[in-house]
């Protein structure tokens, strides 16, 4: 089996809202591994290095100052096609309103601006914002003992 990785944060309102074993039971249901999990306030520069694609939009400053705003979850996890499975599971765009039934965006959150959650949305990004949060040391090499139930 593959061993595709994907960047997952929970960002400060999942935590404020303590739903953070709920969204991570999710991943597990569906059969994905975590190998790296990390619970931090990030820093400034650690978040305008992770949003430097945004950095000129009108809400910039807001996001940043959201992000400050307390402790955030950061994650790897592992599985087949997991990067475009777990979009899937968040909810392919930020508003809320507009997600599909069933995904955690529509379950959980309230608003645009309080999403709970972010997502490696390709294989590049999800390398590049694993190397920005982690380092080698923190991924835990390891492969689950039922496995070959949950993938061919």
């Amino acid at each position: 089996m593959e061993k595709e990785q994907t960047f997952v944060l929970i960002k400060p309102d999942g935590v404020q809202r303590r739903i953070i074993g709920r969204i991570m039971q999710r991943f597990e249901d569906k059969g994905f591994s975590m190998v790296a999990m990390k619970m931090l306030i990030p820093n400034q520069e650690l978040l305008q290095k992770h949003y430097e694609e945004l950095m000129f939009k009108p809400f910039f400053p807001c996001l940043i100052c959201y992000m400050l705003s307390g402790p955030v979850i950061a994650m790897i996890w592992q599985g087949k096609d997991v990067v475009r499975q777990i979009r899937s599971m968040l909810g392919e765009g930020r508003n809320p309103v507009e997600q599909k039934p069933g995904t955690i965006r529509a379950d959980y959150a309230l608003e645009l601006q309080r999403n709970l959650i972010h997502g490696s949305d390709s294989c590049e990004s999800a390398q590049k914002e694993i190397n920005l949060w982690f380092n080698q040391k923190e991924i835990v090499d390891w492969k689950p003992s039922d496995l070959n139930w949950v993938c061919e």
